[in-house]
C-alpha cells in the first residue's frame, strides 16, 4: 500500500529541502530589511546578512552535506519504500516543531532590532546551508536512480 520508488522519495526529499532553503532565505532577508528600516544608518543589518551567508556556507560544508547524503543512503537501502519514507518520522515531527517555533520567534522579533538580527542570521544561515548542500542531490544522481 502506497509503495513507491527510491527515486520518487529522493524527489520528495529534494522538494522539501529546496522549499526550506527558499523559504528561510526569503524570510531571513525580509527580517534583515525590517532591521534596516529600524536602523537605516547602522551596519548591523548589513553584517548580519553577510555573516548569515558565510555561516550558511560553513554549515553546508560541515553539517548539511553529510545529513543529505545520509538520508539519500537511507532511502536507497529501503527494501519496500513507502511514500512517507522520504524523511524519518522523527525528522518530520522536528521539522514541524522548528517551523512553528521559527514563526513564533520571528513574530516576537517584530520591532526589536537585536532580536530581528538574531532571527535573520539564523534563518539566512540555515537557508544558505540547505541551498548549498543541495548539490548532494545532483552529485549522487538522486533523481536518476
Amino acid at each position: 500500500m502506497l509503495k513507491t520508488s527510491a527515486r520518487t522519495l529522493n524527489i520528495f526529499a529534494a522538494i522539501v529541502w529546496y522549499s526550506g532553503a527558499v523559504a528561510l532565505i526569503v524570510k531571513g532577508f525580509s527580517l534583515v530589511m525590517e532591521a534596516g528600516f529600524i536602523n537605516p544608518g547602522g551596519v548591523g543589518w548589513r553584517l548580519t546578512a553577510l555573516l548569515g551567508l558565510v555561516l550558511g556556507g560553513l554549515k553546508a560544508a560541515y553539517l548539511f552535506n553529510k545529513a543529505c547524503k545520509r538520508n539519500l543512503d537511507r532511502i536507497a537501502a529501503l527494501t519496500e519504500p513507502k511514500v512517507w519514507n522520504f524523511y524519518r518520522l522523527w525528522f518530520i515531527l522536528l521539522l514541524v516543531l522548528l517551523i512553528y517555533s521559527g514563526a513564533l520567534l520571528s513574530h516576537a522579533a517584530e520591532g526589536n532590532y537585536p532580536f530581528l538580527l538574531f532571527m535573520a542570521l539564523l534563518d539566512i544561515s540555515i537557508g544558505v546551508a540547505l541551498l548549498g548542500s543541495s548539490y548532494v542531490f545532483w552529485v549522487e544522481k538522486a533523481f536518476f536512480r
